[in-house]
């Protein structure tokens, strides 16, 4: 399909304003053309081509703008007052093809105002003036008479009937600027409206350049416990039990910088940090206010059980928000949960919580953004953002609901909001298992003492690649702070790094007998006890699965050095199962034989294959079901270990059938 010209222009402007986080971030802000085309029968229509609900303006592509009609859009400018659901549908009808996105909530406004492109963004240094108890004078004498400035509104119909009665009395304004909430220019190309968006924006930034106020700081009296207990007990704190008694768990997403710690060093840190937000479209995301960790023990013992107790005093503060403003919207019928997205630690920085690592992501993206502009904001005056009627308004808002509902799975991933660590896991079985483990809906650390091998199975997969060698326990221990720094904490291990050296036990040297012990058993025990140590400050209990082959129980001629420290970490297997049962930690193993990896090479197939005294292809296939196991499968094991709650002390064979090396 042939893509107009115009719309040509009004994706690349769009692109532009969305490729700058101090403009939109997370499928805020929308933009507009209104155009001629032709519908099904043939007949040319005056249409408006507006961005569909939630899709990113820095990625958006022309069939992300559904064209609307505007006749059904403009006849609704005589009307007083219209429902959200007849909105909806009106713009749902009006658009030329049903199966086009959902048209954006602001979609009326871009209708009833008469430019040919309009673009709309919510620009950190606009809402810095705006959110302001002067707001409205401030933003006259910034921009001058001919930008409109109006009050706040709602999205929807209220603002654009707003717009329409303030543009219609100022014909030859550029741009509209709607008090706490953005700013939209106008223009006969897209080119002018994406300049005149860059000019107020710049124009902004200079009056928030001018500001000579600063923020003043507190004295706090105590440092802040390390970030290594924060974020697991902050992760323990937020997770809630399903009634089948399992966990469910959020990922965090950490932040720091010279802006966020001057904000949160503030003395007002509580009143601006809790007043609102910069714009109430991130509330969806944020909850209205953040958690602040502001006052906690410097007793790592203590530290879970207080921050257990400022989530429960938030929960309980969110309950009563939802219970003063229940009347506003029919859609609180089922409340939101009241587990906070945001959470401020003066001393480090803020994390953003989620379901998911992405809805991690957008929250600690938004938070930030905030920091920015109620920072700005204070430096001009006071942050005065919208009331909490108006935030709670946009939060239990259908459409805006339905922003962030857009796209998610009917039923849940079962690892969602679970963190798994993978070592060994550039290649092979390693490899194999974070990405079953990411299918399922964990945020993955991809471990391998490669650490380029590791970053390319990441990228992939959408999880982080560390480079750590698993024998160096400070290695070790720099990843896993690494892990609880970017994502919490952890909830999964899989142990799978090892080498397989050979040798008549008679004969070997100690040097390649110790290396393999190395590898083989103490690197599984450093990341075991690295991961309990973690697991134990979340309060959630865990899953430690160990790769322990099946040498460790049938073992190979000439292959001792592997299969001994194999059969330690089997009995280790055993002991994290009984000491740390009480913790809620299971402890399995997978028992895998002949899987082509990096470990079982080519030339090493050869070797076995020769010492058994068989064809290579009757060594791999040589097992009751005549079938040759793969990574994949050995990672279907993990995943399935990883997911029976009841399951600990176990030894999953995967080898196709070996009545040698089957357990008694």
């Amino acid at each position: 399909m042939k893509i107009p010209q115009d719309l040509k222009q009004l994706v690349a402007a769009s692109r532009a304003l969305g490729s700058d986080p101090k403009l939109v971030l997370h499928g805020g802000g929308n933009s507009s053309l209104k155009a001629r085309a032709r519908d099904v029968a043939g007949r040319t229509l005056d249409v408006l081509y507006v961005k569909g609900s939630g899709r990113d303006l820095a990625e958006v592509e022309a069939r992300d703008f559904p064209a609307l009609r505007m006749g059904p859009l403009v006849a609704l400018k005589v009307l007083d007052t219209l429902s959200d659901a007849d909105m909806v549908r009106t713009l749902n009808a009006a658009r030329l093809d049903s199966e086009a996105p959902t048209p954006s909530v602001e979609t009326l406004l871009h209708a009833f105002l008469p430019a040919k492109y309009v673009l709309h963004t919510h620009a950190d240094a606009v809402l810095a003036l705006t959110n302001q108890p002067n707001g409205a004078a401030l933003c006259r004498a910034v921009f001058g008479p001919d930008v409109v400035v109006a009050p706040y509104a709602m999205s929807g119909f209220a603002l654009a009937k707003t717009a329409d009665r303030l543009v219609g009395k100022q014909p030859d304004a550029w741009a509209l600027i709607v008090r706490q909430h953005g700013i939209f220019t106008f223009g006969r190309t897209a080119k002018e409206a994406h300049d005149r968006m860059n000019r107020a924006v710049a124009m902004a930034e200079l009056r928030v350049r001018a500001a000579g106020k600063k923020i003043k700081s507190a004295r706090r009296k105590s440092a802040a416990p390390p970030l290594d207990e924060i974020a697991p007990s902050l992760r323990g704190a937020v997770a809630t039990r399903a009634p089948d008694g399992s966990w469910n768990r959020m990922v965090t997403d950490f932040r720091s910088s010279a802006a966020i710690s001057a904000y949160l060093d503030g003395a007002d840190l509580r009143r601006y940090a809790s007043a609102g937000l910069a714009t109430p479209d991130h509330v969806i995301w944020t909850k209205p206010k953040p958690l602040i960790l502001d006052s906690m023990p410097a007793d790592p013992a203590a530290l879970p059980g207080s921050i257990r107790a400022s989530v429960a005093a938030f929960a309980e503060d969110y309950r009563a928000y939802v219970a003063r403003h229940a009347s506003r919207r029919a859609e609180v019928a089922k409340p939101l949960d009241a587990l906070p997205r945001v959470a401020l630690v003066p001393g480090h920085g803020l994390f953003g919580l989620g379901r998911t690592s992405r809805e991690a992501k957008i929250a600690a993206d938004l938070a930030e953004a905030n920091v920015g502009v109620i920072g700005a904001a204070e430096r001009i005056g006071k942050f005065a953002p919208v009331s909490e009627g108006d935030l709670f308004d946009i939060e239990y808002w259908g459409p805006e609901q339905a922003k962030r509902d857009r796209g998610a799975a009917r039923s849940l991933p079962p690892l969602q909001g679970q963190i798994a660590v993978v070592t060994g896991a550039a290649s092979g079985i390693g490899a194999a298992t974070a990405k079953m483990f990411a299918d399922a809906g964990a945020a993955v650390a991809v471990l391998d003492r490669e650490r380029s091998g590791a970053e390319a199975v990441a990228q992939t997969i959408g999880g982080i690649g560390l480079g750590c060698d698993v024998t160096d326990r400070r290695a070790v221990q720099r990843a896993m702070a690494e892990i609880v720094r970017r994502f919490g904490g952890v909830d999964i291990v899989v142990s799978n790094a090892g080498a397989a050296w050979q040798g008549e036990i008679g004969t070997v040297s100690d040097d390649i007998l110790r290396k393999s012990f190395e590898l083989n058993f103490f690197a599984h025990q450093s990341m075991a006890q690295e991961a309990v140590a973690v697991m134990r400050r979340q309060g959630t209990g865990g899953c430690l699965l160990f790769n322990t082959s099946k040498q460790a129980v049938n073992p190979g001629s000439n292959f001792g050095p592997y299969g001994l420290p194999k059969a330690a970490t089997l009995f280790l297997v055993r002991q994290y199962a009984l000491d740390h049962g009480k913790d809620g930690i299971r402890a399995n193993a997978v028992n895998a034989d002949r899987v082509r990896t990096g470990l079982l090479t080519d030339s090493m197939i050869k070797q076995r294959a020769n010492a058994r005294k068989v064809s290579e292809d009757t060594y791999m296939r040589g097992n009751l079901l005549g079938e040759e196991v793969t990574a994949d499968d050995v990672a279907r094991a993990f995943l399935h270990l990883a997911l029976s709650p009841k399951t600990t002390a176990a030894v999953l064979t995967v080898d196709g059938g070996n009545i040698e090396a089957a357990l008694r």
